[in-house]
């Protein structure tokens, strides 16, 4: 979003600068030749130099969406994930992949039957893997 609903505006354009700033990454990429140049302004040189300069060489021409709107309104974010939903269906149907793929909807009904009971009591928490279980106990912290 262009606009906050806070009056934080410098902490807004901070957040759409490095936004745009990583569509610009993604588009041009840095070359080593760029790299090797900046690195040695900063005073790096030899092994140390050597050692850097593949991590810090991204290619770019990398494809990528900005998608600027003015504020995030229940309406927008309705959008955002219309938007979101037609794009995994179209590439599914380019790539040959079931996007809704019934069975794996079928699974995570199976595990919420043993998610719910927990999300409606303060009890004891069910056997889950961890992440789940800090999950939990997040969501009931949070909704006191």
């Amino acid at each position: 979003p262009v606009n906050s609903h806070y009056p934080e505006v410098d902490h807004q354009s901070i957040l759409l600068a490095n936004g745009l700033a990583q569509s610009e990454a993604l588009m041009k990429g840095k070359n080593a030749e760029e790299v090797r140049a900046e690195l040695v302004k900063e005073g790096f040189e030899g092994q140390e130099l050597e050692a850097l300069l593949p991590h810090k060489v991204f290619p770019g021409n990398r494809p990528s969406n900005t998608l600027l709107f003015s504020k995030l309104t229940p309406e927008m974010l309705g959008k955002l994930v219309a938007l979101y939903e037609h794009k995994v269906f179209v590439q599914g149907v380019i790539w040959n992949i079931n996007s809704f793929d019934q069975w794996g909807v079928e699974l995570g009904k199976q595990l919420a039957k043993a998610i719910w009971p927990d999300l409606k009591s303060d009890g004891d928490i069910a056997a889950h893997d961890s992440s789940t279980t800090n999950l939990i106990k997040l969501i009931r912290e949070l909704r006191k």
